[in-house]
């Protein structure tokens, strides 16, 4: 059974990987886009 402090670690975890993705999704996005306009001139 999970304790407060495991709660308080994976809570932490979870930001941080919220955070990543926010970063990530739009700069792989971006990435794809330029390769398919590479690809489509």
């Amino acid at each position: 059974m999970a304790s407060g402090n495991d709660m308080k670690a994976a809570a932490k975890t979870y930001d941080g990987f919220i955070s990543l993705l926010k970063w990530s999704v739009p700069i792989v996005a971006l990435i794809t886009l330029v390769v398919v306009v590479l690809i489509a001139t």
